[in-house]
């Protein structure tokens, strides 16, 4: 292990292989051996930063909330200030992710793992309905007749673009999906 990587605290080093390794594998294939060990941290390290694997999770998928906004955020400013191109620019970003390599969505992911009633699930189901509200908010300020249409319409684009990336063909997906999304836009904000 390096000395850069040994002098990060451990929660982010957990954190930052936590976030690698279930994102690439599924959260259920990764116990927690292997992040003990791919993290470089003791047992009792982890366990004092976390009491449960259930508590990484949790702070994995807050972290990729974080990030995952911040993305979403920057893709709208860097389409401009008109509210409706911000809304398109979403799936500009969303196809450069995909030639990039994207491996789909953390929280579908993390949803087709966890069940419902879960603090997994329901960290993802608040995810899901904090990004559709700020998608909603973009879709009223765009002159959307039915924001509230638009919004659930554009986050199942997003949705079902992620989860066909982690399938096959991820660049033909997100192309067809922002195609998809300029015609819902047309339609919606006269």
């Amino acid at each position: 292990m390096s000395t850069a990587i040994e002098r990060r605290p451990a929660r982010e080093r957990i954190l930052d292989t936590a976030r690698e390794l279930f994102y690439a594998h599924g959260i259920h294939a990764v116990g927690v051996d292997r992040l003990i060990a791919e993290s470089g941290v003791a047992k009792a390290t982890l366990y004092k930063q976390f009491p449960s694997k259930d508590d990484v999770v949790a702070a994995y998928l807050r972290q990729m909330d974080d990030s995952w906004r911040r993305q979403l955020r920057s893709a709208a400013l860097a389409a401009g200030d008109d509210p409706r191109e911000q809304l398109f620019g979403l799936f500009v970003a969303m196809e450069q992710a995909a030639r990039a390599g994207s491996l789909g969505c953390a929280f579908i992911n993390a949803a087709a793992e966890y069940q419902p009633g879960s603090t997994a699930h329901a960290i993802t189901a608040e995810h899901k309905a904090a990004v559709r509200a700020w998608v909603r908010d973009l879709a009223a300020a765009a002159g959307a007749t039915d924001p509230d249409t638009l919004a659930y319409q554009l986050t199942l684009l997003i949705d079902g673009t992620l989860a066909a990336t982690r399938v096959e063909h991820a660049d033909v997906a997100a192309e067809a999906a922002k195609r998809a999304a300029r015609l819902l836009l047309d339609c919606a904000c006269p």
